[in-house]
């Protein structure tokens, strides 16, 4: 069984500043990793199941493609994009791990890119919050896998997680 992503590199490069140059084989573990840890979080394992199994027998129905095109893959692209903002300058290979700097360029600081980090994260809770208020209201008439899940999957977080930091 192949793989199945709910973005693809392109949605990635659409909704978030990432460059066009990057390649794929960078983002498709934060892709992946993205959608395991909150995506999978936030629908539960069947719901979860369901849109994955939808995509992969291309027949995912009406409703739930709305739900991931509208409501999950904003989610994603900003959750995976700031996972992939700490790693990006690195690579691990052989030798070690190494830091990337190109000769006409500079590096930005740790507080930089937690910076960035940050506002991604930000944006992606944005788009949780509205994913999760479009599950409240919507779940029970368009979504019943969302209420399906038993002892070994994973259970819908209805609780909206805060990424930011305090504002007085």
């Amino acid at each position: 069984m192949a793989q199945v992503l709910l973005v693809t590199r392109e949605d990635i490069l659409k909704l978030t500043p990432i460059n066009g140059n990057v390649d794929t084989d960078k983002i498709t573990p934060f892709i992946k990793s993205a959608q395991d840890i909150h995506i999978q979080d936030i629908l539960g394992t069947d719901l979860f199941n369901k849109i994955i199994d939808g995509i992969e027998n291309s027949n995912l129905p009406a409703d739930y493609n709305t739900l991931l095109v509208s409501y999950v893959q904003p989610v994603l692209c900003h959750l995976a994009a700031a996972d992939f903002y700490m790693f990006h300058g690195y690579e691990i290979a052989n030798g070690g791990i190494y830091r990337h700097q190109s000769e006409n360029s500079t590096t930005p600081s740790k507080n930089e890119i937690d910076m960035l980090v940050q506002r991604q994260r930000d944006i992606g809770d944005h788009y949780r919050r509205r994913l999760m208020d479009h599950l409240t209201f919507e779940a029970s008439s368009k979504y019943p896998e969302y209420y399906t899940n038993n002892n070994e999957d994973m259970q819908p977080n209805t609780r909206t997680r805060y990424t930011s930091g305090w504002v007085l």
